[in-house]
């Protein structure tokens, strides 16, 4: 009971106040969150995954096996998500919307946290690398799955990955570290970075909150159960079997990813349909409305979900 509690309080409910005042205030005061979105896909995102990846710890070899691992987890639960769609009758944009949600977990502002109070030092700094690495994806898997949502799918959605500053800025850690030109984390260039970025994770909590209260939930949730059920159901077996295949020498960095992968829904994708498929409609249902739903049901779920995975996870019977 007192882990259950440390991790709620020190994750999940912090997480959940951020969104919840973001509903309040979207309930008494009239709010277009499209500004908001636009703040943080072009400067705030950036530059919190620079930081982060810039200033990481962990070795070249075992970045080098995260990045494969994530990859690899991205494509399988994509094939996964698309057959299951297609399966139980989803067409466009909801299709889209449905991988969205299956593939991508929020690994940033609720994956670094649990990771960071159940495995240390280690597991925070592997789950910011896993942040760092599905945030490329995201913004290049991810613009053209929001697009394809949109109708403007192939070449027109790829285009648009050029247009998303946070692609340049992985490139420019990299090769900051690769040219050892990374300034020191207490000079004034590193701190104002980390200031904006660590803005990012609190305004993505409020736009989620607002989103929700804009969010026509009984209409959505019916529709939502084949998305939460791949991300809260099958995304942990998928992460587990990848884990042991590339067999990490480290087992809590082992143990962190496939935690990662077993964290609800991100919210990033929510930012990117309202960016860039803001009007498409399923059934009546938006599809910012259809993904924030999905964001909301697996974040309540992941609460028992994550806990029993945390202990099993501590014990070492799987990995």
């Amino acid at each position: 009971m007192a882990d259950l509690l440390g991790i709620f309080g020190s994750a999940i409910g912090p997480i959940i106040a951020i969104a919840g005042v973001g509903y309040v205030l979207a309930t008494v005061k009239e709010i277009d969150p499209e500004p908001l979105n636009t703040a943080v896909v072009y400067v705030l995102a950036p530059a919190l995954v620079f930081h982060s990846l810039a200033t990481t710890q962990l070795e070249a070899a075992t970045l080098l096996r995260v990045t494969i691992g994530i990859v690899a987890f991205t494509a399988v639960m994509w094939g996964i998500a698309e057959l299951v769609g297609r399966a139980v009758g989803e067409e466009e944009p909801a299709l889209s919307a449905l991988v969205l949600v299956a593939i991508f977990c929020n690994s940033g502002n609720l994956g670094i946290p649990v990771s960071d109070f159940a495995f240390g030092d280690l597991g925070r700094g592997t789950a910011v690398l896993f942040l760092s690495v599905q945030s490329v994806l995201m913004y290049t898997v991810g613009v053209y799955l929001a697009s394809r949502s949109s109708g403007s799918a192939g070449l027109a959605g790829v285009r648009r990955v050029f247009y998303i500053p946070l692609v340049y800025a992985v490139g420019a850690a990299l090769l900051a570290r690769a040219l050892n030109l990374v300034p020191p984390e207490e000079t004034a260039a590193m701190e104002t970075l980390q200031l904006v970025g660590d803005a990012a994770i609190p305004l993505m909590l409020l736009i989620l909150g607002i989103q929700l209260a804009r969010t026509d939930t009984a209409a959505a949730v019916s529709r939502a159960w084949p998305a939460t059920a791949l991300k809260m159901g099958v995304a942990p077996i998928v992460g587990l079997g990848i884990a042991l295949v590339l067999g990490f020498e480290q087992p809590t960095v082992a143990r962190v990813f496939v935690l990662e992968t077993a964290m609800p829904a991100a919210v990033t994708p929510l930012i990117l349909v309202i960016e860039f498929a803001g009007s498409a409609r399923t059934e009546g249902v938006l599809v910012s409305e259809y993904v924030s739903t999905c964001v909301f049901l697996t974040t309540l779920l992941s609460i028992p979900a994550l806990t029993l995975l945390i202990a099993i996870l501590q014990s070492g019977v799987v990995i």
